[in-house]
């Protein structure tokens, strides 16, 4: 029995059989159960999805974020109808202007002007067609630029430059026609200086 003991495998094998003696002696089942509850909630804790956490923080900053959002929102379609609606003023306020610019050329292209240098010639023209007869006043007057004619027939007394132009208008179908530009045209005189006054002329 001595050789066999003194065997390689014989020693192999009683040194495992005394391992396992040794391991299942010292390490009882019992010692692993108070170790696995708090592993398994770790496992099912660490198993359970991310978005399943709840911050009421994290939840109050986003809705936050999105009041600003949409008042900003809000704001800058405030800001487009306002830049809309100033466009539309500003296109309105550009038409008025031209309107009244084209009205303004209109108004000196007619209108009669009575300048403070020419009144002392004008008056002096008035006083000589007032001491003419009506036909006499209605020939030459005929023969005048039609501008010199209305302001002098604006500065002669109503009474005489109405029988003057009446007296044009019966001198034919031409002479008609320019008696009646003639009346329309005197609506069109700016009248002289307020410290001027019509020459004492009479026909």
């Amino acid at each position: 029995m001595g050789p066999l003991l003194k065997s390689p495998w014989v020693i192999a094998l009683t040194g495992g059989l005394l391992y396992l003696a040794t391991t299942a002696a010292l390490f009882r089942p019992g010692q692993f159960e108070s170790l696995a509850t708090p592993v398994e909630a770790a496992v099912s804790t660490s198993d359970s999805p991310s978005w399943s956490f709840r911050n009421p923080e994290f939840e109050q900053w986003v809705e936050e974020l999105k009041h600003e959002r949409e008042a900003l929102a809000q704001r800058a379609q405030q800001l487009q109808e306002l830049q809309t609606r100033l466009e539309a003023e500003r296109q309105e306020i550009l038409t008025v202007t031209q309107t009244v610019h084209q009205l303004q050329m209109e108004f000196d292209k007619n209108v009669v002007r009575i300048k403070t240098q020419e009144l002392d010639n004008l008056k002096r023209q008035v006083k000589v067609v007032g001491g003419m007869s009506p036909e006499g006043a209605a020939a030459m007057l005929n023969e005048m630029p039609e501008d010199q004619t209305v302001a002098v027939l604006f500065m002669l007394k109503p009474d005489a430059s109405s029988i003057i132009l009446d007296t044009l208008s019966k001198m034919g179908k031409t002479e008609a026609r320019r008696a009646a530009q003639l009346t329309e045209k005197m609506k069109l005189v700016l009248p002289p200086p307020a410290s001027s006054t019509r020459p004492d002329a009479s026909n």
